[in-house]
C-alpha cells in the first residue's frame, strides 16, 4: 500500500494546474448512459474513482476509448443495467447511474453505494424522486431496483439540498414526458456544467446553477457536435490555496475560477494571504509568515464547502489565535482531528464544532489518511511540519486528487510516494 513521505519546511514557489473537477466528471460520465450515441469528455482528471465510474460503465457494455485527458463513450450495446457492489463499494458517486439508466432502458439495479465514511449521505431523496416521477422502486438484498415503461414530468421538492440527488433527477428528467421542475435544488458548479452537457445533447433545462431547475423531457438524446470541457476542480484548487496559505510561498494556480471559490477565497485572505486573479482561469497566491486563525461554517454551496473544511483546519493548526469550526453537512467528518493532533495540534471537539487553537510548530509523525479531504489535511500538514510525516492509506487521496505529490515536488515541496 502506497505512503506518501513528507519532509515539511519549504515555501511553495512556481506554477500548478488545476485538473479537471471530480465532481463534474463523475455525473458527466454517467451522463452518456442517457443516448446511443458517442459522448467526448475533455479535461477528465486521472484520479481513482474516474477509472472506477469507467470500469462500471465497461461492465455495463459501454464502449470507454481513454486518452490522456479525454474519454469517449457510447453505450449504444448496453447489455447490463446493473452497478454491482463489487464496482461501487469504494464510490458513492456510482448512484448517479441510477437515473439516466431507469430514463432510458426502463430499469436499474444499483448496489446501495459505499465511498467515505464521514457521515449519512442518504440515497432517499434520488428514491422519492424518481418515484414522484412514476417509477417502481424497491430496496432489498442492498440493491435499488427499479424499473418504469417511460418516467412522467413532475414536480419535485427535496428535502434536503442533494448534490448527487439534484443530479440524479436531472438527467432522469431530460427523457422524461413533460415537465420536471426540481425545487430545492443544489447549486454548485457542478451542476451547471453538468446541465451544459445535457443541453449540447439537445435537453431542454432551464434555471440551472438556481434552486430551481426546470427540465421540458424529449423523446432522446444525441452526441454533442463537439467534446464537452469539464470545469476546473475548485476544491483542488482550494486545497492548492490552502497549502501556500500554511506553507508560504508565492504559486501561480493555471485552471482555478475565482468565482467558483468566493467563500474559501474570502477566508484565505482573512488569514492573511494574497490572492489575486492572473488572467483567464488563473489566480495567484502569495502567503509569509503564520497565517491568522479564521472560523467559519460549512454550508451548501454558495457558502463554505465541507469539501474544504479538513484543508481549512489544517490552516488554523499552525495559525495565530483560536478559531471556531462548525461543520453543518456531514456528522462524521472530524476523523482527520485525531491524527492532526499526532502532529502536535491543538483541536477540541464539541459535537459539531471545533475549536482549533493554532501553535507555532507541528512536528512530523506517522498519520494515517481516513476520507479524501481528510487526506489532503494531512498533507497540507505534512509540509510544515518539522522532520519528516508519512501518511498512511493514501489511496483515499488518489480517488480525488491528480498526482497531487507531483504537483507539489513541481513546486518545491520534499515529497515523495513510497510502496
Amino acid at each position: 500500500m502506497d505512503k506518501l513521505l513528507i519532509r515539511g519546511g519549504r515555501p511553495l514557489q512556481g506554477e500548478v494546474a488545476i485538473s479537471g473537477a471530480k465532481n463534474a466528471a463523475l455525473p458527466e460520465l454517467c451522463a452518456s448512459l442517457l443516448t446511443d450515441e458517442p459522448v467526448t469528455l475533455t479535461n477528465v482528471p486521472q484520479l481513482q474513482d474516474v477509472a472506477t465510474a469507467l470500469k462500471l460503465l465497461h461492465h455495463m457494455g459501454v464502449q470507454v476509448e481513454r486518452g490522456d485527458a479525454s474519454v469517449t463513450l457510447n453505450a449504444r450495446a448496453l447489455h447490463s443495467p446493473e452497478a454491482p457492489y463489487d464496482l461501487v463499494k469504494t464510490m458513492r458517486a456510482a448512484i448517479l447511474v441510477l437515473g439516466p439508466l431507469l430514463a432510458r432502458h426502463g430499469r436499474a439495479r444499483v448496489s446501495l453505494p459505499g465511498g467515505c465514511a464521514i457521515g449519512s449521505r442518504p440515497v432517499d431523496q434520488h428514491i422519492k424522486g424518481l418515484q414522484a416521477m412514476g417509477a417502481q422502486i424497491v430496496v432489498e438484498h442492498g440493491y435499488i431496483e427499479a424499473r418504469a415503461e417511460r418516467l412522467k414530468g413532475a414536480r419535485i421538492t427535496t428535502d434536503m439540498v442533494t448534490v448527487t440527488g439534484t443530479e440524479n433527477l436531472l438527467m432522469a428528467a431530460t427523457l422524461a414526458d413533460g415537465e420536471t421542475v426540481l425545487e430545492n435544488a443544489a447549486q454548485e458548479p457542478e451542476i451547471p456544467d453538468l446541465a451544459e452537457l445535457l443541453i449540447a445533447m439537445g435537453a431542454r433545462i432551464e434555471g440551472h446553477g438556481t434552486s430551481r431547475i426546470r427540465i421540458e423531457g424529449v423523446g432522446r438524446l444525441h452526441a454533442p457536435s463537439e467534446p464537452h470541457r469539464i470545469i476546473p476542480d475548485r476544491i483542488e484548487a482550494g486545497t492548492f490555496l490552502c497549502a501556500v496559505a500554511a506553507a508560504g510561498g508565492d504559486v501561480l494556480l493555471k485552471g482555478a475560477r475565482a468565482n467558483h471559490l468566493e467563500a474559501v477565497i474570502d477566508k484565505l485572505r482573512e488569514a492573511g494571504a494574497t490572492i489575486e486573479p492572473a488572467g483567464g482561469d488563473a489566480l495567484r497566491v502569495t502567503a509569509s509568515g503564520r497565517p491568522r486563525a479564521v472560523g467559519f461554517r460549512t454550508s451548501e454551496y454558495p457558502a463554505f464547502p465541507t469539501d474544504m473544511q479538513a484543508q481549512m483546519m489544517a490552516v488554523n493548526c499552525i495559525a495565530d489565535g483560536t478559531a471556531l469550526i462548525t461543520e453543518t453537512i456531514f456528522e462524521n467528518r472530524y476523523m482527520h482531528v485525531n491524527e492532526l493532533v499526532r502532529l502536535g495540534a491543538k483541536i477540541e471537539i464539541d459535537g459539531h464544532a471545533a475549536v482549533v487553537t493554532g501553535v507555532e510548530k507541528l512536528s512530523g509523525a506517522t498519520v494515517m489518511a481516513t476520507d479524501l479531504r481528510a487526506s489532503a489535511s494531512l498533507v497540507i500538514a505534512g509540509l510544515v511540519a518539522d522532520g519528516e510525516t508519512r501518511v498512511d492509506r493514501i489511496y483515499h487521496l488518489d480517488r480525488g486528487y491528480d498526482r497531487m505529490e507531483a504537483k507539489l515536488r513541481k513546486l518545491g515541496a520534499d515529497i515523495e510516494r513510497v510502496s
